[in-house]
């Protein structure tokens, strides 16, 4: 068995293939049927239709054929949960009501209701799907096979064979098979995979390395220190399943509900045809014409639609707005969220380095860009395209320099001739290596926390860059915008204590933890959801897949997002604007007050229209007529108020 087949075993289930293809069916038939009776008036095909003794039309043959199928296979499930549950489910009412409207002659009604159900069960299914494919996708970071050194030699192995001890080689380009030790070799390894931090890591001797994480520049021998099945990137695929059995599916309003509505109908129906004669007096025949009226007003078209009506509008509107929310249920979770808790890189920032300001004793002189610039245009590196991308906005010719002898150092810098001149740029290390004096600049280097560089010139440092991760531009709006509406906020990075404190300070986000992995997160995230109930997460990136699993509603950055975070998520925001969580939220408030007021009115006109059929003072048209098309246009004429809510 797999890797990903084994993670997939995580998430048996009922497939939604079915569901999507009763949908279709009985979508087709409403369509094909419906027109042909408008068009054609149920022209009669000259034979009737066997056992009914009616008229055969194709219309008939169509409707009759798709509902009977539907409703036994729907009736078959509720009463298989009626058997070995002992309750009345909502497939059982779905199945009686529409058998019931086929068997009074209601097609159109009967198959409305069974596409209505069967589309409904294909998108819950779907979700549970897009879960299986999120750990799939996370468990393909980890690599198959690992180069292990066997008697001075390299050998290919499968990760699960290598043993706790043993040294592996991961030469540039390569993600690391294991977690381990660095035993020999410097390189810079990009981390963002468990950190989230876009800015490489320098490796080397005792350092710990992480199973998933790419080797950038140079070989790396590593002496392993964890079990495939121990890796860090192995722990986050099972945070993440672990995560999505906690969230399990609340029970769906309509199931409870029928609890209690299905039986009594059913009964009251019963008890009606049966009874209602001797109690009542007169014939067997209008008493079973006022059971039926009242399996037709059980018949839960509107009451159906109420909820999903309204859901679909708010996704709707929340898609055309750029955000993406992947079920019904994280509607209603969203409008109850009391915290929001955020990545800091990636999602409050922007998540690539750029260069902040330069510093040098007294006027800075724009030659030492230009040649930083002509020499980093030679690099991969973050910080290299940060440099580059600063010259080009300020207009310098470093294109038309001399660049040659380029060489670069992993973990430390780069070296080169520019023009002539020798060129160093990068950290101290290397300024030290090749004996450079940096006494004019020391200044600006010593207390920065921020990631810097210097830059030196035939080994005379001339200026200090400073790197930063810009704030995106509408982080302070949104974290306004929640303190407004009486939302907690608090940040989450990997990345060192004084730069998560500054941005926290920018924005004013009072609760922060900074240098924290996966397990941390997670492990935060569940104390908070302990302190405020329902709480939201934000994130971008594979590390923060268990978090955003983990959180009642999971948001990611769907434009620079990694894959695995967006199929952790429950919701997306596809431009990266944050401040659509502000709005998501007080659109979910809004979805969810209009969504009881929809329930509440089709059912108290289903119950006014029960007892008034009971009691014989309506005809059957009139109750599908009032009890189905009116309530349902009522229902989405108040569903279309959605559309204007604002921030």
């Amino acid at each position: 068995m797999t890797k990903d087949e084994k993670v997939a075993e995580e998430f048996k289930g009922e497939k939604e293939g079915v569901w999507i293809r009763l949908a279709f069916a009985l979508g087709f038939t409403i369509v094909i049927g419906g027109s042909l009776d408008l068009f054609f008036q149920g022209v009669p095909l000259g034979f009737t239709i066997p056992l009914l003794n009616e008229p055969a039309s194709l219309s008939r043959i169509i409707y009759h054929t798709s509902v009977l199928i539907a409703g036994i296979y729907i009736g078959f499930i509720g009463f298989r949960r009626l058997i070995f549950e002992k309750r009345f489910s909502v497939e059982f009412l779905m199945s009686v009501a529409a058998l019931g409207a086929t068997y009074m002659d209601f097609l159109f009604e009967g198959a409305t209701v069974l596409f209505l159900y069967s589309l409904s069960e294909h998108f819950e299914d779907y979700i549970q799907d897009r879960a299986r494919k999120t750990v799939e996708k996370l468990s393909r970071f980890i690599p198959e096979k690992a180069r292990v050194i066997v008697n001075g030699s390299e050998e290919s192995v499968n990760v699960k064979e290598v043993q706790l001890g043993m040294a592996i080689v991961v030469k540039p380009g390569e993600r690391i098979p294991l977690d381990g030790t660095v035993v020999d070799g410097v390189s810079s390894v990009d981390q963002s995979l468990v950190t989230g931090e876009s800015i490489p890591i320098l490796k080397r001797q005792n350092d710990n390395v992480y199973a998933g994480t790419l080797n950038l520049s140079g070989v790396l021998k590593v002496a392993v220190n964890k079990s495939a099945e121990d890796t860090l990137v192995s722990r986050i695929v099972k945070l993440v399943v672990e995560s999505r059995k906690r969230k399990a599916s609340i029970e769906k309003l309509v199931d409870k509900f029928a609890r209690v509505y299905v039986p009594i109908v059913i009964s009251l129906a019963t008890f009606t045809a049966i009874f209602g004669p001797r109690i009542a007096g007169g014939p067997f025949e209008t008493w079973l014409y006022r059971s039926l009226i009242l399996l037709v007003v059980s018949c839960p078209s509107a009451f159906v639609i109420s909820v999903p009506a309204t859901i679909f509008t708010a996704v709707t509107v929340a898609a055309r707005k750029g955000a993406i929310i992947k079920g019904g249920i994280y509607v209603e979770k969203m409008a109850k969220v009391k915290a929001v808790v955020f990545d800091k890189t990636g999602t409050l920032t922007l998540g690539t380095p750029v260069v902040h300001n330069i510093k040098a004793n007294g006027e800075i002189n724009p030659e030492v860009l230009t040649y930083a610039a002509a020499l980093e245009q030679f690099s991969n590196h973050p910080i290299a395209k940060a440099i580059v991308k600063k010259a080009e906005e300020q207009g310098l010719p470093f294109k038309k320099l001399h660049v040659s002898d380029v060489e670069e150092i992993p973990g430390k810098g780069i070296i080169g001739n520019v023009n002539g001149a020798q060129v160093i740029i990068g950290n101290m290390d290397l300024m030290q290596q090749y004996s450079c004096n940096c006494e004019k600049i020391a200044a600006f280097y010593e207390n920065e926390k921020h990631t810097f560089v210097c830059i030196a010139i035939n080994k005379v440092g001339e200026a200090s860059l400073c790197l930063i991760d810009d704030v995106r531009r509408d982080a302070l709006e949104a974290m306004e915008a929640l303190r407004n509406i009486g939302i907690h906020t608090a940040m989450l990075t990997g990345d060192k204590r004084e730069i998560a404190n500054e941005i926290a300070e920018k924005l004013g986000v009072k609760e922060v933890y900074a240098e924290l992995f996966p397990e941390d997160k997670l492990k935060i995230v569940d104390q908070m959801k302990a302190k405020h109930e329902l709480v939201a997460m934000v994130g971008d990136g594979v590390n923060d897949a268990p978090a955003l699993a983990a959180s009642d509603v999971g948001i990611a950055m769907g434009g620079s997002g990694v894959d695995v975070a967006l199929e952790s998520a429950d919701i997306v925001l596809v431009k990266d604007e944050l401040i659509q969580v502000p709005y998501l939220i007080k659109l979910s408030q809004k979805t969810v007050r209009i969504a009881k007021q929809n329930i509440a009115a089709s059912l108290g006109v289903k119950i006014l229209l029960g007892a008034l059929g009971l009691m014989g003072f309506i005809p059957l048209w009139f109750t599908v007529a009032a009890g189905d098309d009116g309530v349902t246009m009522l229902v989405l004429l108040n569903t279309l108020r959605l559309t204007k809510v604002k921030l």
